[in-house]
């Protein structure tokens, strides 16, 4: 996705002040999302870097649920696109439409024009209302007869899915995928998690007591922080290796592309600054290399079909084995 360029009055906040505003948008997620901490920590890692979340596991785990704090946690536009089967593109995108009082075609806007939009079940719709996605994901514009529309700054979409495996789901296309910064499962709770899920809806559901936390001004002074995260030479080069060891894998049909590249980076430089740290170390790279590159590769069918749980799975295991195998460089202060 293409960013524009920070702005005098997008300071840079102190990691003090990073650390406070995140907290409490984390304190929001987690108020709602009993017992997973570490799928909330992804969204928020996704949101400050700019990029587009994708959401996905089976029904009723709380897909649409984290779609809905994140986005009521930030004060700026909100909206929810419900894809079905009969979905347009020109609903999403906008489309349009002759004013007989002005005799001149008038451009009504879809509902993409939004700072966040909320892509529910994204893969139930066709794949040609799907792709009326890729030009606003990537260069967040949209072009309707010949017109180019800009969208406002921050456009983040974060789009649930169910397995494919699901009757009435389309695959989203390679194309599509790799527009996603990352894809994250919410995976059924445990049974304390449950127990506490039971007891915060006895009276209704927390999403209705939720309130912004931050407001648009500052979420740009938190994207402004992240970018200034300072990234080593050592460090960038380590990021390529893990990259570009995907692409000749034994297991992987595809490997992973160089949008994989900069996403990855983009996100070790927020958990470096959710750490309390200026500079970026491998150990951030390595804990987001699964969910950052893990969607945009093809398992070969002889790996999908050896592993339990399938490509991904497959995929899963074969990056781990990827980090295990890299070296890592040997200094991991900001002057490496």
């Amino acid at each position: 996705m293409s960013t524009p360029p920070a702005t005098a009055a997008d300071a840079p906040l102190s990691l003090a002040e990073f650390e406070e505003h995140t907290g409490a948008i984390l304190r929001n997620l987690e108020s709602v999302i009993d017992g997973k901490t570490e799928a909330a920590t992804l969204a928020l890692i996704v949101l400050i870097a700019e990029g587009h979340l994708l959401v996905e596991d089976v029904p009723g785990v709380g897909k649409t649920t984290l779609a809905k704090a994140l986005a009521t946690s930030i004060g700026c536009s909100v909206a929810r696109i419900q894809f079905t089967p009969d979905l347009l593109p020109s609903d999403v995108t906008g489309v349009s439409i002759y004013n007989q009082v002005d005799h001149a075609f008038e451009f009504k806007r879809g509902a993409v024009f939004a700072n966040i939009v909320i892509a529910d079940e994204i893969n139930r719709a066709s794949p040609k209302t799907q792709s009326a996605l890729l030009e606003c994901m990537e260069e967040g514009q949209v072009s309707v007869d010949g017109t180019t529309h800009p969208l406002d700054a921050p456009f983040i979409v974060v789009a649930t899915q169910n397995p494919i495996e699901m009757e009435g789901t389309y695959a989203l296309p390679e194309a599509q995928r790799d527009r996603f910064m990352a894809r994250i499962s919410m995976g059924y709770p445990d049974a304390q998690a449950e127990l506490q899920m039971l007891h915060h809806r006895e009276n209704g559901s927390p999403l209705d007591a939720l309130r912004p936390v931050v407001d648009k001004q500052q979420l740009a002074e938190l994207i402004a922080t992240a970018r200034s995260i300072y990234v080593s030479r050592a460090v960038e080069s380590y990021v390529v290796s893990l990259v570009q060891a995907t692409r000749g894998h034994p297991e992987f049909r595809l490997g992973a592309s160089p949008r994989g590249t900069l996403h990855l980076v983009r996100a070790a430089k927020v958990l470096a600054a959710l750490s309390g740290r200026e500079f970026v170390v491998p150990d951030d790279v390595n804990q987001l290399v699964v969910p950052i590159l893990a969607h945009r590769i093809v398992a070969t069918r002889r790996a999908a079909s050896d592993a339990r749980g399938g490509g991904s799975e497959a995929i899963a295991t074969a990056l781990r084995a990827i980090v295990a195998a890299t070296p890592v460089p040997l200094s991991r202060t900001r002057q490496s």
